[in-house]
């Protein structure tokens, strides 16, 4: 993953080819088809990278004095600092996972989504029941993708834009969420 990613940082995701990384790491390509069948599940391992980051930070950080709003924010925020280094590459992995005819691309990218909301909606501590919880899961989903998009043309340091535009969003609708520890101990 890192040698895939090092290489786009010097040309662009389009361009790397496998038998590229696998000469970059000095390994045959069988190697790297050992452990991914097409370039785009590297898209998908470096995804799961910024899911383990956010989900360790969630199991060091969930304190119940804090809303589930802002728990929230924190694993959203998490999930994307972890890919920051390396904005420029992420834009062009989603365009290519955008391009057209790519179906068997774009069907297994939205259920991706769907599983990291879910990991997000447990590290913030949500715990509705149907209905209410597929409502709660469409905006929470509406939201991350917003964010995740805007946070993608963010420049500004440590992507303050991005956490304020991430709050605005929450506080929008944190009247339709239901957690038990806001109810707790209040909002």
């Amino acid at each position: 993953m890192d040698a895939a990613i090092d290489l786009a940082e010097h040309s662009d995701w389009e361009s790397v080819r496998l038998h590229e990384v696998a000469a970059k790491l000095g390994i045959a390509l069988d190697d790297i088809c050992a452990e991914f069948s097409e370039k785009d599940e590297l898209v998908d391992a470096w995804f799961d990278r910024a899911d383990g980051a956010m989900l360790a930070d969630a199991g060091e950080y969930l304190p119940l004095q804090v809303s589930c709003r802002q728990r929230m924010h924190r694993a959203i925020m998490t999930w994307l600092n972890a890919l920051s280094d390396h904005r420029r590459v992420m834009r062009q992995m989603i365009l290519g996972k955008l391009e057209p005819g790519h179906i068997h691309i774009q069907i297994p990218g939205l259920m991706r989504i769907s599983r990291t909301v879910q990991w997000m909606r447990e590290a913030a501590g949500y715990d509705a029941s149907l209905p209410r919880r597929a409502v709660e899961e469409t905006v929470h989903t509406s939201i991350y993708l917003a964010t995740f998009t805007f946070w993608m043309f963010d420049d500004s340091v440590h992507s303050e834009r991005t956490e304020h535009f991430l709050q605005k969003q929450l506080e929008r609708v944190d009247f339709l969420f239901s957690c038990r520890s806001d109810q707790t101990h209040g909002k």
